[in-house]
């Protein structure tokens, strides 16, 4: 019973570390005032985002423990853990059904401005924000894997991802998803699309049978935490 206990607290220990890991970059902004309508649109839907992942994580932890109340071997339950956690996390290739979503300048015949040098950050975020709402398993932007310490910044008029920077157009973002064709029609319908119309920008989405991800490169950084030696 102590050995079991014991694993246990181990795997609440991981499980933990990744709800961490993943809602540590979604702080509640200090400031609210000053924000445009498109910010706050991006602010709700991030607040969803984050109920439902919540909910989804709090129904994990309870099937775990009855796992684990059910079973001698709680080795493998461990184990299994583990790989889902890594999996969650983006530290491997996944495939699966999805969409490619087709990013592009689309000039109409009234635009005066500049060079349009890359996505703005805000756009990228919101759109992170409803694939996410619409059920995305996985996401990777121009070949590098979002994951929850994903940072998605500007430096000198271009955006970065994971400290890359963006490629030029046209940009893919391919997504994991159960039903690609449900959220192809919401994202060709979706809030985002009328923004990136606003920015001279085109999306397009287009479901798939098979779409490939990479593991995410980076280190993982983890604050609030270190290593215990055995025996300490």
């Amino acid at each position: 019973m102590n050995n079991r206990m014991t694993i246990f607290a181990c795997v609440t220990i991981i499980i933990g570390f990744m709800v961490a890991v993943q809602f540590q970059a979604v702080s509640e902004p200090e400031n609210r005032e000053g924000r445009n309508m498109a910010e706050l649109r991006q602010d709700l839907v991030a607040e969803k985002e984050k109920q439902q992942r919540l909910n989804e994580e709090l129904e994990r932890q309870r099937e775990i423990l009855y796992q684990l109340e059910q079973t001698e071997d709680v080795e493998e339950v461990m184990g299994d853990v583990i790989t889902e956690l890594q999996e969650q996390a983006g530290l491997t290739e996944v495939s699966g059904p999805g969409i490619i979503l087709k990013i592009d300048v689309a000039f109409d015949v009234d635009y005066e401005g500049g060079a349009i040098r890359s996505v703005p950050p805000y756009l990228v975020r919101l759109l992170i924000n409803e694939l996410n709402i619409q059920g995305a398993t996985h996401i990777a932007i121009d070949m590098q894997r979002y994951v929850a310490t994903t940072a998605i910044r500007e430096a000198n008029g271009r955006t970065l991802v994971n400290g890359s920077w963006l490629s030029h157009f046209p940009l893919e973002i391919k997504v994991v998803t159960d039903d690609p064709e449900s959220m192809h029609h919401a994202m060709m319908s979706s809030q985002s699309r009328e923004l990136f119309s606003y920015e001279n920008l085109s999306l397009v989405s287009t479901p798939v049978n098979q779409v490939e991800l990479p593991a995410y490169e980076k280190d993982y950084r983890v604050r609030f935490m270190e290593p215990v030696q055995e025996g300490s």
